[in-house]
């Protein structure tokens, strides 16, 4: 007798946020969002929303654009790549890959204490489930859940009015104030009232047939506001995340933590109008300097009193107090990549709780920023340079 053996597999993530979650994960990936947008599209139906809306899913992670999730029941690992896919800048606009083109980037989470409130993973691999989605919808949703569907607290009234006057997204609204989202959402108005989602649940599941999706349902204002989303995710195996760990460089000339209260991007943003690159000169005496000179100009921003961090960094604290001089490193950087990996400063500064600038010689410039706790996670950017020959050096320091 031929015997069919059928292996079931088993995969569960389902887990619970509260509103300070949301946010914190909302204000982490969306700069890197930004940086790492697709265009790739996977096909399917949607959910209450086929007839209105175009039955492509866009889905970066059919062309190894989009961002991989790693999930087990200690961590959330993020792990995205800049420039795949149609691209988004620091602005918001597309620009083929532009401000985030070669930039990797590397966020991990900790699950219980730290973005999850309670969860439950389960696998047939240990227990880890990695998947790809497109981190722009996942932005979409949580600012939506953050909204409670709107942007911003406004009446059912006002509301409707807007919507049919801009639909946002494509969406589609009936007269009970239902809309569906381009990507198959469902948001139910009730009730004019400021709205805020006290617990968020987010988990994978099969929606618009049979296609899975991450799925985020909240509810907000005292249970009359339900929001609803459902990202196409593609599910990959556990294996595969070997392929999005970090990239392996070597150890740092330079090391330098930049205080919460000092930070670089209101400098570097104005640089970016006027320059395409800058030179950044990094000491272990705890000096950072930027540079730019061109036929009209020279321009110099000096920082000091920074802290020099030895650890793991290629020369010792000891090695550099018997020093004459202390170890330097000069990169070359585009100054509208470090402006993209910096504008976390902008929304994050009281979720962070210290930023280390690690500067590799003709190799990277890496920015690995902790959070606040620390026990909460850490994400890096690791951010291309120009090759420098050391007549290239001199030049600079003349």
């Amino acid at each position: 007798n031929n015997r069919h053996h059928y292996c079931i597999v088993i995969m569960r993530f389902k887990a619970k946020l509260a509103t300070e979650h949301v946010q914190l994960l909302n204000s982490l990936i969306g700069p890197i969002s930004r940086l790492a947008a697709g265009d790739s599209t996977i096909t399917g139906k949607r959910a209450r929303g086929s007839n209105h809306a175009n039955p492509q899913v866009p889905l970066s992670g059919l062309t190894g654009g989009g961002t991989v999730v790693h999930l087990d029941p200690q961590h959330v690992r993020l792990s995205a790549k800049g420039g795949c896919g149609t691209g988004t800048s620091a602005g918001g606009s597309g620009n083929g890959g532009g401000d985030g083109e070669g930039i990797a980037t590397f966020a991990e989470l900790t699950t219980t204490g730290g973005i999850f409130l309670e969860h439950r993973i389960e696998s047939a691999s240990d227990n880890v489930i990695v998947f790809e989605i497109d981190l722009a919808q996942l932005r979409t949703a949580l600012q939506s859940v953050l909204s409670g569907g709107i942007e911003g607290s406004q009446s059912k009234t006002q509301y409707q009015q807007q919507q049919r006057s801009q639909a946002l997204h494509n969406s589609n609204m009936d007269e009970n104030g239902t809309r569906t989202t381009q990507d198959g959402s469902i948001i139910h108005h009730n009730v004019a009232t400021p709205l805020t989602s006290s617990i968020t649940v987010m988990k994978l599941a099969k929606r618009n047939g049979g296609l899975p999706c991450l799925c985020l349902d909240a509810s907000c204002a005292g249970g009359s506001v339900e929001v609803h989303h459902a990202i196409p995710v593609r599910i990959m195996r556990a294996a595969d995340m070997q392929y999005y760990l970090p990239p392996r460089i070597n150890m740092p000339d330079v090391q330098l933590e930049i205080p919460p209260e000092r930070p670089l991007r209101t400098v570097v943003e104005r640089l970016r109008s006027i320059c395409p690159h800058i030179y950044m000169e990094g000491s272990m005496s705890g000096e950072l300097t930027l540079r730019h000179s061109g036929d009209g100009a020279s321009i110099r921003t000096f920082f000091s009193k920074l802290i020099p961090r030895f650890e793991d960094c290629k020369v010792s604290e000891e090695e550099a107090a018997n020093s004459e001089d202390s170890p330097r490193c000069i990169l070359k950087v585009d100054t509208k990549k470090l402006s993209a990996c910096l504008q976390w400063q902008a929304t994050m500064q009281r979720n962070v709780g210290s930023a280390l600038l690690c500067m590799v010689e003709n190799e990277m410039l890496v920015l690995h920023v902790c959070l606040n706790p620390e026990s909460v996670g850490f994400f890096t950017y690791y951010i291309p340079v120009h090759y420098m020959s050391p007549e290239d050096i001199e030049d600079v320091m003349d």
